[in-house]
């Protein structure tokens, strides 16, 4: 058993040394690099963790933003606070770019504003053990952030990044996306369209996973109305069913005759009825008042849709139409829609980053890594720019219980992850 043991140890070792002999003498000071300012690193992460920047406080964002903008500038890039008009009540964008001539011209995606406002108790990074940090915003996605940061600093104190073409964009309101569309990602797809690859550095899925494709999401609304009666004559034929029923109906039908394609879900998030319905869209909250004795005259809800395609959206939405459109007696029903963020479909392109990856992460004795489901992905700014590049998304920090007060980081494995990043980076550039 002992030279069982032995004979393991001296494998692990020569896997070891063979694998490192897979890197490029540049590559190895890569690595050197991000060793030696891992600490650095978290420290960054635990200073721009501990500034809120809850996607309605924009002073907040436009403060994290400062502290990456200085660190981008000091390795010698060229950064730019973008501005969003006042009345989208949204923070701008931080954008940071080297414009050269070489190699793959690379779009680098984050975003600095978090799930968790002013008011949140949730705010400050604290460590729960060694390796585990409960931090708002530090896994989804500032350590994606600090990821990004770090795996460029690391090239540029090797003197690697001369000449490259590299865009950084960390958007300021990705949790929830300014309004109108046209305006809050305009200037990512004009990123975009002078790119060639785009790399996402949303929350990963798992140390060897990365993301391909995503779904897009639309939110939806259905709005009935019944008629004002006094309960003793609902379901007469002067009364009808009420607005409540007839809410009821279109819920079941959306159940039984638009679920079931693969990769397409759908879920109402909200719903109010009664006599009188009020609803603030801004604050997502709502008030009814009504009686029992009286038969509702107002039902709404409000719901997301995923999907994997713009057709598959634009068959679940008919559906839905039909669905809507066959109204109980004394009842009338809308349904309306609003595009949120488009699909990131599994291209060709992809898959080919995807096998890059792949062997970046071999060639640095981190396993293999392999697509991720889209069905159990969100949607992420990375599905605004699939349309013009090639994309890989789910490049950020580990940890768990994302969007709740939960939120954990994995500390050991940023190292790990920026030198991923690092040197497929560098392979890029150098194509």
């Amino acid at each position: 058993m002992r030279q069982k043991l032995v004979l393991t140890q001296i494998f692990l070792l020569f896997m070891v040394i063979a694998n490192a002999q897979k890197l490029t003498k540049n590559e190895k000071k890569i690595v050197k690099n991000i060793e030696q300012n891992s600490a650095e690193a978290i420290s960054f992460l635990e200073k721009v963790v501990n500034i809120n920047s809850g996607t309605l406080n924009l002073k907040g964002i436009e403060k994290v933003g400062k502290e990456f903008a200085t660190a981008f500038e000091e390795i010698g890039f060229e950064s730019t606070w973008i501005p969003m008009p006042e009345e989208m009540n949204r923070a701008g964008h931080l954008f940071a770019e080297i414009k050269g001539s070489k190699g793959k011209k690379l779009l680098l995606i984050g975003h600095l504003d978090t799930v968790f406002e002013e008011d949140s108790p949730f705010q400050t990074f604290e460590m729960v053990n060694d390796s585990i940090a409960h931090a708002p915003g530090g896994n989804d996605m500032k350590g994606g952030d600090v990821i990004v940061l770090y795996a460029l600093k690391a090239l540029k104190e090797n003197g690697l990044l001369k000449d490259a073409q590299i865009i950084v964009a960390f958007t300021g309101d990705e949790e929830s996306t300014g309004n109108p569309l046209e305006e809050s990602r305009k200037d990512l797809i004009a990123a975009a369209k002078r790119s060639d690859i785009a790399l996402g550095f949303e929350t990963s899925t798992g140390f060897n996973y990365a993301t391909v494709a995503r779904r897009g999401s639309s939110d939806w609304k259905v709005v009935v109305e019944g008629k004002r009666a006094h309960s003793s004559g609902i379901f007469s034929e002067n009364t009808g069913a009420g607005a409540i029923f007839e809410m009821s109906r279109i819920l079941n039908g959306f159940y039984t005759d638009v679920r079931g394609e693969d990769l397409l879900t759908f879920n109402p998030g909200t719903l109010l009825g009664g006599t009188f319905v009020e609803f603030d869209e801004m604050t997502s909250k709502g008030t009814v008042f009504g009686k029992t004795n009286v038969v509702a005259q107002k039902a709404e809800v409000r719901g997301g849709l995923r999907f994997i395609s713009e057709e598959q959206k634009e068959r679940a939405r008919d559906k839905m139409r039909e669905v809507v459109s066959n109204n109980l007696p004394h009842t009338t029903a809308t349904v309306t829609f609003e595009d949120s963020y488009p699909a990131m479909q599994p291209t060709k392109g992809n898959e080919e980053l995807l096998a890059k990856l792949n062997t970046v992460s071999l060639d640095l004795n981190q396993g293999e890594v392999i697509a991720y489901d889209p069905g159990k992905r969100g949607a992420a700014d990375t599905s605004f720019v699939a349309e013009y590049v090639d994309c890989l998304d789910g490049l950020g920090t580990m940890g768990n219980a994302a969007h709740t007060p939960e939120e954990t980081v994995n500390l050991n494995t940023i190292e790990a992850l920026t030198k991923r990043t690092a040197l497929l980076i560098y392979r890029l550039i150098n194509e």
